[in-house]
C-alpha cells in the first residue's frame, strides 16, 4: 500500500471511530494545560477548552497558571509526550526565540502544535485630543509631525507592540515607542493624554470608546471587529495589506503520538465551535478559530516570516 493511501485511511479511521479508542483509550487521567497569568486572554480560552474537555471526557483538566516569559514552555518542553501535559500560549511564544539570544527550548523543534484555537484582533484608538479622525488622517498627521506622537505599549515583543511597529513600517510614519510593564498603565496614561495613541485588545478599551474618552480609528483584523463593528480595518482605511492578530493556540511536546495531537485538535474545535463558548468569545472581540495542527503549523511559519522582518528591523528585543 502506498503512504498516501495509507494516510487516507488512517484519516478516514480517526474520522469514524470513537475518541475512547485512539492511542489506549485516551484520556485515562487528568490533563494540565500551562498557560500563562491567571485572568489573561490565554487563561480564558485554556479553561473553556479545559471545562469543555472534563464535560466530554469525565476527566479533570488542570490550568496552570505560569506567569509571562519562558516558565511555561520549558514545563512542556521536557514533558512526557503522551498527550497529558499541553501548553497553551499566543504568539509571544513562537516569535520570542526572536528576540531572545538565549532559549532554554526550541519552539519549532520541542513542540508540535495541537490547534490555533482564537484570533484577537486589536484596535487602533487615539486620545480625543489627536487630530485625525480616520486612519488616513493619522497617517497624514504624523507625517506632518514625525517623531512628535507617541505611543503607549506594554511589555517589549507582545502582539499590540508588533501590531504598532508593522504599522509604522507599512504607513511609512514616525511614532515613539512609550513602554510600560503592563497594558493597564498604558491604557492609563493614554487616557490622561500623556501619550496619543495605542494598539490594545478591544475588551481593554470598547468601554472608553464608547464612553468618548478615546476614539477608536482602525482593527488590525482583515474585517471589522464584533465588538466596534462600525470601525474599519486598517486595511480598508489607509494601509492595504495590512493585518496583526493576535493567535493563541494549543500544542503539545514534540514526538506526542500523531492520533493523540488530532484527537485533542478536534476535541478542542468541538469545545471552542460550541455556540455559547463563541458567543461569549465574540463578545470580547474574540474570533474563534478551531484549526487543524497542519494549519497552525502553516500560520506559526507565515508570522515568523512576516514579524520576523519588523523584528529585525525594529532592533526588537524582549525584556
Amino acid at each position: 500500500m502506498s503512504s498516501a493511501a495509507a494516510r487516507v485511511l488512517v484519516a478516514a479511521a480517526l474520522s469514524t471511530v470513537p475518541a475512547s479508542a485512539h492511542a489506549a483509550d485516551f484520556p485515562r487521567k487528568p490533563i494540565r494545560i500551562v498557560t500563562a497569568d491567571a485572568g489573561g486572554g490565554s487563561d480564558f480560552v485554556a479553561r473553556l477548552i479545559g471545562q469543555g474537555w472534563t464535560a466530554m471526557w469525565g476527566r479533570q483538566v488542570v490550568v496552570d497558571n505560569r506567569g509571562g516569559g519562558t516558565i511555561a514552555g520549558e514545563i512542556v518542553a521536557h514533558a512526557a509526550a503522551d498527550g497529558y501535559t499541553l501548553l497553551y500560549y499566543g504568539s509571544t511564544f513562537w516569535l520570542l526565540p526572536l528576540m531572545r539570544k538565549q532559549m532554554p527550548y526550541d519552539a519549532a523543534r520541542d513542540f508540535a502544535p495541537v490547534t490555533l484555537a482564537v484570533a484577537t484582533p486589536a484596535v487602533l484608538v487615539v486620545h480625543p485630543a489627536v487630530a485625525a479622525k480616520s486612519v488616513r488622517e493619522l497617517i497624514a498627521l504624523a507625517k506632518a509631525r514625525p517623531g512628535q506622537l507617541n505611543y503607549a505599549s506594554a511589555a517589549a515583543g507582545t502582539a499590540t507592540h508588533l501590531a504598532a511597529e508593522l504599522f509604522k513600517s507599512m504607513a511609512g510614519v514616525d511614532f515613539v515607542r512609550v513602554p510600560y510593564k503592563g497594558t493597564g498603565a498604558a491604557l492609563n496614561d493614554l487616557l490622561g493624554g500623556q501619550t496619543q495613541l495605542m494598539f490594545a485588545v478591544a475588551a481593554s478599551v470598547v468601554p472608553h470608546v464608547k464612553a468618548g474618552r478615546l476614539r477608536a480609528l482602525g482593527v488590525t483584523g482583515a474585517q471589522p471587529s464584533a465588538a466596534l463593528p462600525d470601525v474599519p480595518a486598517i486595511a480598508a482605511a489607509g494601509v492595504p495589506g495590512y493585518e496583526a492578530v493576535q493567535y493563541s493556540g494549543l500544542f503539545a511536546p514534540t514526538r506526542t503520538p500523531a492520533a493523540i495531537v488530532e484527537l485533542l485538535s478536534r476535541a478542542a474545535a468541538t469545545v471552542l465551535n460550541r455556540s455559547e463558548t463563541r458567543e461569549r468569545l465574540y463578545n470580547l472581540g474574540v474570533e474563534v478559530v478551531g484549526s487543524t495542527p497542519a494549519e497552525f503549523a502553516a500560520k506559526i511559519r507565515s508570522e515568523v516570516g512576516v514579524l520576523g522582518n519588523v523584528i529585525r528591523d525594529a532592533g526588537i528585543q524582549a525584556d
